[in-house]
């Protein structure tokens, strides 16, 4: 890799961590246009959703960035956050939104990350820029992206509800 391209996945990965905060703002957007389209609603599962959602990427701000364990700590907010995702299923989600999915890909897909950086960095240093890198700084702020906005359309925009009822061989309704 050339000196400036790599010089440009640097700054990458160090902005990408500074990247919570607009992440969380979307949260917030996400939540507070579920909770005014919700009014007058008898399923409130959105925005109960987006509320979770708000609460742990607030919370998570919270963590110091410049902490040896940064990346273990995400994973942790991310591993706590789908299991209380499961909990709210089980016992208030009565209609599951497209959300759901989307959220718990998502999580899944940056606690992996995160678990990933946190070996590349901590249990086994890697001083050099390489593709780990350049995957994390580009694909956690898309997939944080990507689930707000399916919490605020609530559409199936990657078709992975699709594809979820294709592979289970379903044909169940989801929450519109």
């Amino acid at each position: 890799m050339g000196g400036g391209l790599e010089d440009f996945f640097w700054s990458l990965a160090a902005i990408s961590n500074l990247l919570g905060i607009p992440i969380t703002c979307l949260f917030v957007f996400a939540f507070l246009y579920n909770l005014s389209a919700a009014i007058n609603k008898s399923d409130n599962s959105r925005t109960q959703l987006s509320f979770i959602m708000m609460v742990s990427y607030t919370l998570s701000l919270y963590i110091d960035m410049y902490t040896s364990f940064l990346f273990l700590k995400l994973f942790a907010f991310d591993v706590v956050t789908i299991a209380v995702i499961f909990f709210w299923q089980l016992c208030l989600g009565k209609v599951i939104p497209v959300g759901f999915y989307y959220l718990i890909v998502g999580l899944c897909i940056n606690a992996s990350l995160f678990m990933a950086m946190h070996i590349d960095t901590i249990v086994n240093p890697t001083h050099e820029f390489w593709w780990l890198w350049m995957l994390y700084s580009f694909s956690a702020p898309i997939v944080d992206f990507i689930m707000a906005l399916v919490l605020i359309v609530n559409k199936d925009i990657l078709g992975l509800v699709k594809l979820k009822n294709v592979v289970l061989n379903r044909k169940t309704p989801v929450a519109r």
